[in-house]
């Protein structure tokens, strides 16, 4: 075995490391509202669930040089997100968002992806996933880097409505062959769901 020290690496050192071993990770492309009404959009693979009654979802958004990206910001101002599953028809789209524009732009008309509206919430979702979230902010805790510069946002989203697709959830199951979801690799690399196997869990 290889043994190695966190301490005495890079950030980019223990970058790889963590996204190049931590691996499947679901991808969620959130939607948030600026103060000036433009609908954002961004995916992250740095999320999941956190508890289900009530059911929370973890989303972690990295900042730059300390300062908070527009996902974090906006969530923060409208106290709200959407989150969405990406999938194998969406991924495309979703990586299109990952574009660095001026907050004034939209990544959602960039990728040409569908505006919908919500139903608890005032930030919009996109047509285009097989499942989406509406999500009220319930908490956003700031996370290592230096003590006056966090190195990122984690935010804590409460789902108070969920939106499926016909095809993608039947009998209250979400079927996972209809809904193709993909999930990140390192570098640029992706993954398909691929072949499943069932485990009974211990009594």
């Amino acid at each position: 075995m290889i043994s190695l020290n966190p301490d005495t690496l890079t950030g980019r050192e223990n970058y790889k490391l963590l996204t190049g071993s931590i691996i499947p990770r679901p991808v969620a492309f959130v939607t948030t509202l600026s103060s000036e009404g433009v609908l954002n959009g961004a995916p992250f693979s740095y999320f999941s669930i956190v508890a289900s009654e009530p059911p929370l979802l973890s989303v972690s958004v990295q900042r730059v040089d300390g300062v908070s990206k527009d996902t974090a910001r906006n969530a923060m101002e409208h106290k709200a997100f959407v989150v969405h599953i990406t999938d194998e028809d969406n991924v495309g789209a979703v990586n299109v968002t990952a574009s660095r524009l001026l907050p004034q732009e939209s990544e959602v008309t960039l990728a040409g992806l569908t505006p919908v509206k919500s139903t608890k919430i005032e930030v919009p979702g996109v047509a285009e996933a097989k499942i989406r979230m509406e999500c009220i902010l319930e908490q956003v805790i700031p996370l290592g880097g230096k003590e006056d510069s966090p190195a990122c946002d984690l935010l804590i989203g409460r789902v108070v409505q969920y939106h499926l697709s016909e095809e993608a959830y039947q009998n209250t199951y979400v079927i996972a062959k209809e809904l193709r979801p993909v999930s990140r690799l390192a570098g640029n690399n992706y993954a398909k769901l691929g072949e499943q196997f069932t485990l009974e869990r211990p009594q």
